[in-house]
Formats: structure tokens, sequence, C-alpha cells
């Protein structure tokens, strides 16, 4: 099975940036895309991002679309969120996660890391 890790989160005023990462490792690291997602405090999963394995396709969703860049360092089995012009909207625990097809759709995605604090505050 696959094992995702993030880093990368922290506290940041808002305004500012943060890269987050996503190391897969493992004996199988065949999947169709990674996905960010975040969950703030009392509210439900959203998806933030996710880019094809193979064909590079990206999707955003609407918050951070123009602010956030998904991108992926093959060598080192990496997946990237570069999250620019963060607000306090922007707070939430950040996972990352592996699905077999494309989808946009946390229930489609089957392995999960354990996710990265994003605190965005003055």
């Amino acid at each position: 099975q696959v094992r995702l890790v993030e880093s990368g989160g922290g506290l940041v005023q808002p305004g500012e940036s943060l890269r987050l990462s996503c190391a897969a490792s493992g004996s199988n690291l065949e999947h169709s895309a990674i996905g960010w997602f975040r969950q703030a405090a009392g509210k439900e999963r959203e998806g933030v991002s996710c880019i094809g394995t193979y064909d590079n396709i990206t999707y955003y969703g609407d918050s951070v679309k123009g602010r956030f860049t998904i991108g992926r360092d093959n060598a080192k089995n990496t997946v990237w969120l570069q999250m620019n012009s963060l607000n306090p909207e922007d707070t939430a625990v950040y996972f990352c996660a592996a699905s077999s097809r494309w989808s946009r759709l946390d229930r489609d995605y089957d392995y999960w890391g354990q996710g990265t604090q994003v605190t965005v505050s003055s």
C-alpha cells in the first residue's frame, strides 16, 4: 500500500505563503491522481486541488484558484502545493490523498496522509 506524509504546515500571517509537500512511499506507488483536501474546525472536508499522475491535468477549488499551485517532483515521489496570499479562511488541516482514478471527490481516494496544520492569523 501507499504511504503519504504531508509536511510544510505552520503558522503564518495573512498574505504570506506556505509550501506543502506530500511524500509517497510503499510497494505500490501507482495511482491516477494526487489530491489535496482540507478540513477546517467545524466544517466538512473540501477539495483544494488535484493533479493527474500521467497527464498532469489539474483542478483547483474556487476558493483557492489563482492563489494556489499544485506540482510534482517525480524524482522524489513528491507532490507539492504552493499556497500564496493566504487568508484566515485557509486555516485548516491539509491532507494529501491518492486515487486510482481521476476524481475530485474525497470518497474516491484510497490512501491518505495524516494531515498538516495550516493556521493563518494576524
